[in-house]
């Protein structure tokens, strides 16, 4: 799989042609037409929402398919079966099934090239959900929209999250033109779910919705009251032993299908506020299609046990080897001290905002370490002068993926930002270097890229 090669690191892109992969599903029987799914895209806040949809519905005793990129830790995330990542001997059978069928189509003259690595593992999505037959299938959208490979089954119910600058070499330089393509999910006639935002991305979404005669299902109703800087929410369950660490949980009440629950969610920030609510005015409007099993107790217990890992994740060095969460090699590498880690993917302006924001509400005036890592084709410079300013000090690293800054460019690009910023090496040796520089009861925030934090996770020891 890796061998197809990082295609966003690739110019021309051959991702972007969905005529390519129809020729491809079509040669495999059309597995995309064999399940029934749901559909989410967005800049910010699509995995989170499609993970706490998927929870939903399984707890609602469906069975699940889901489908998420990138990866944290393996390959085999990104397609789970009621939370369950794929098998190995599944995920090398279905990957053989699909190589061979795109070999055949290249020496056929059918296909100009193999497939690229996203569409080549979307399609043994399909084909994995096509054999499983979950009840329904919660899809998260790569990236854009309207030509993302995934952008090919006819969803139930097509959700669009909160939409912000990124990926403009593909998709647009504006808000609008990135929402035009956001929305091109939006099927004529069908049901779409997002949230009121900037006037440019409202107006794309609109004007999608009206020309395509689709229903706009709000989830306006599901937003909790917030007052700038409100913290109101944010709860700690502390810990009745030493092998439970405290958890930062958010948690409100809500009324909804005439009743009320409590949200009680592990995904942490005022910007997931908006992402549960996607999922709460899905999983209602799946109920309203038919799927009678999702109701008012099995929503609240869906969100409570979601679980979706980097987003705002505390992880306290101590507690993770009394849960078993440590293994001994990391343990002995990284030696027990009375400080936390928190592990983001702040990748874009938007998400460091969202980050910065949480930061202040769960740890204000908290001596921090960050370390720091980004694609070389994310807004460096904002990220920087968004997020530095927070730590006492910032180690600089890169994961091992060619579209990587490496630290010397994150420094030139940070060159206006007046802190302690230090040039590491991998993931791994960052991470020792911050463990040196940060004292008890200090944090170290690893942020930044996913490969980042993905590597981060592996270094520690900890499951996705």
């Amino acid at each position: 799989m890796y061998a197809l090669g990082h295609e966003l690191a690739q110019m021309p892109a051959h991702k972007f042609d969905l005529a390519h992969m129809r020729v491809l599903l079509a040669a495999l029987g059309h597995p995309e037409q064999k399940f029934q799914s749901v559909l989410i895209a967005g800049t910010n806040g699509k995995g989170s929402t499609a993970a706490t949809l998927a929870s939903i519905l399984q707890a609602s005793g469906l069975k699940t398919g889901l489908y998420t990129s990138p990866h944290l830790v393996r390959i085999n995330e990104r397609i789970r079966i009621n939370g369950e990542a794929i098998a190995n001997d599944d995920f090398a059978g279905l990957h053989d099934v699909v190589d061979r069928a795109a070999r055949r189509l290249v020496s056929e003259g059918e296909l100009p090239w193999h497939p690229s690595f996203f569409e080549t593992l979307t399609a043994m999505a399909f084909e994995h959900f096509a054999a499983i037959q979950p009840d329904l299938a919660v899809l998260e959208v790569g990236m854009g929209g309207r030509l993302d490979a995934t952008n090919v089954v006819e969803p139930r119910v097509s959700v669009i999250t909160d939409i912000a600058l990124d990926h403009q070499k593909f998709l647009g330089n504006t808000i609008g033109e990135i929402a035009r393509e956001k929305a091109g999910i939006i099927r004529r006639g069908g049901a779409v779910v997002t949230l009121p935002q900037s006037p440019e991305a409202n107006g794309a979404i609109g004007n999608m919705i009206l020309g395509l005669g689709a229903r706009l299902v709000s989830a306006v109703p599901y937003v909790p009251p917030v007052s700038p800087g409100s913290n109101s929410y944010l709860a700690v369950d502390v810990a009745e032993g030493a092998e439970q660490a405290p958890r930062l949980r958010f948690r409100y009440p809500l009324q909804m299908m005439g009743g009320r629950i409590v949200v009680d969610s592990p995904l942490i920030g005022r910007h997931q506020l908006r992402n549960i609510a996607l999922a709460i005015a899905t999983a209602e409007e799946l109920h309203e299609q038919g799927f009678e099993q999702i109701t008012p107790a099995a929503i609240e217990r869906g969100i409570r046990d979601t679980h979706w890992p980097a987003r705002f994740q505390v992880l306290s060095e101590s507690n993770l080897r009394n849960c078993g969460r440590l293994d001994e090699s990391s343990a002995r590498s990284y030696p027990i001290r009375e400080l936390e880690y928190v592990l983001d993917v702040a990748h874009n302006p938007a998400g460091a905002w969202a980050l910065r924001a949480t930061l202040a509400a769960a740890y204000e005036d908290r001596p921090m370490t960050l370390v720091f890592g980004v694609m070389r084709d994310k807004a460096i410079a904002e990220i920087a002068e968004i997020l530095f300013p927070l730590a006492k000090h910032i180690i600089l690293t890169h994961a091992d993926n060619p579209r990587s800054a490496s630290p010397s460019e994150i420094r030139q690009a940070a060159a206006r930002v007046d802190t302690d910023i230090q040039e590491g090496g991998d993931v791994a040796s960052a991470l020792r270097q911050a463990q040196e520089l940060t004292g008890p009861r200090e944090l170290i925030v690893v942020t930044g890229s996913i490969y980042v934090v993905g590597e981060a996770m592996r270094a520690l020891g900890v499951r996705a």
